[in-house]
């Protein structure tokens, strides 16, 4: 036994190798997004093996499919779970829908998986069928989660995206366009009421292609240099934060000054387009992880972790739409990783 008192100078570098191990051992703000668009994937409970032994500590499926959440029972991995687009409109149109929902999909399971988010719909189109549905279906919802006493284990939120802003470089003048915002406001408002975050799905991947002319590989791959967007008094050298403020600032102007983001996808595919490589596609994962790892945050929102979940955990062949859609996966069906990239 050890009686001796320590010496301030030995108080101190225990308080840092603490503050290291915490961080080390601690749930990092890395998901992983598990799609199941592919005829040569591994077994689900393989899958789910694969997240643990990586130590990957939070995943998004796109369905509450039973077979997964059976596999991830006792995993203790953190779960942002869909709605399935068919269920959405019942959801929003019947309110005894959804604690029937909550119990198949949530209670059913709950503790053995630990759920934290619900998303009502991913990338909905404002003037799309599903829109008027959105808002209705996350009260609903939330409305059976406090009613199973589970409002501050899980929260429910709809993932959107960028197209949604009508303005966003510089990222101060981040806003919502006029059509966006019937469809936007009164869920940014359910989601204050709640104290839920919005999920968001950022790709500077996507920004990049569509302004090779004038944007930069490095400041999309956060290899900047230095400040490459001076907005007032923040400076972005990545794409990545940048996209973020604009919808941070989106948010306030429309009274969602408390609402929190959670990247609910980002990703680099490894071919199909003239940017896509291993090399990039590398790349931007290991800046990406470093950076939301290091918990400094945006210039808007520092000090702030960002919650971000990785699109996605594998290569799916039976995507539809560009060709890139089928290499955005972290490993190969035959779960062989493609990049030298670590989650703890």
């Amino acid at each position: 036994m050890i009686t001796q008192a320590l010496k301030p100078s030995t108080l101190s570098l225990l308080g840092l190798i603490l503050l290291i191990f915490t961080i080390s051992a601690g749930a990092l703000p890395i998901g992983v997004c598990y799609g199941l668009n592919g005829n040569n994937l591994p077994s689900k409970q393989d899958a789910i093996n694969l997240y643990k032994e990586k130590g990957i500590t939070k995943m998004r499926i796109y369905s509450p499919v039973p077979e997964v959440l059976n596999a991830l029972r006792g995993s203790n991995i953190e779960l942002l779970v869909d709605v399935s687009f068919e269920d959405i409109k019942p959801l929003a149109t019947d309110a005894s829908v959804a604690p029937i929902w909550i119990h198949n999909n949530i209670q059913t399971y709950w503790p053995d998986v630990k759920f934290r988010y619900i998303a009502v719909g991913n990338e909905v189109n404002p003037e799309s069928e599903y829109a008027p549905f959105i808002g209705p279906a996350i009260e609903n919802l939330h409305n059976a989660i406090v009613a199973a006493g589970l409002q501050d284990q899980i929260k429910v939120s709809t993932s959107t995206y960028p197209p949604l802003l009508g303005a966003s470089n510089p990222p101060s003048q981040g806003s919502f366009s006029d059509v966006a915002k019937p469809f936007i406001k009164p869920i940014i408002d359910l989601l204050v009421g709640h104290n839920a975050p919005l999920l968001v799905n950022i790709y500077p991947y996507f920004t990049y292609l569509g302004n090779q002319g004038n944007g930069e590989l490095d400041y999309a791959l956060f290899r900047s240099p230095g400040v490459v967007v001076q907005d007032g008094s923040l400076g972005y050298e990545n794409l990545y934060d940048a996209m973020l403020d604009a919808f941070y600032w989106a948010l306030e102007k429309e009274g969602g000054n408390t609402v929190e983001i959670v990247v609910s996808e980002t990703g680099w595919p490894s071919e199909g387009s003239s940017a896509s490589s291993v090399e990039n596609a590398g790349t931007y994962y290991k800046n990406l992880i470093n950076h939301v790892k290091g918990g400094s945050g945006t210039p808007r929102r520092p000090g702030k972790a960002i919650e971000t979940y990785l699109f996605a955990m594998f290569d799916e062949n039976e995507k539809t739409g560009d060709e890139t859609e089928k290499h955005f996966g972290l490993f190969t069906p035959n779960k062989q990783p493609k990049y030298a990239v670590s989650f703890t």
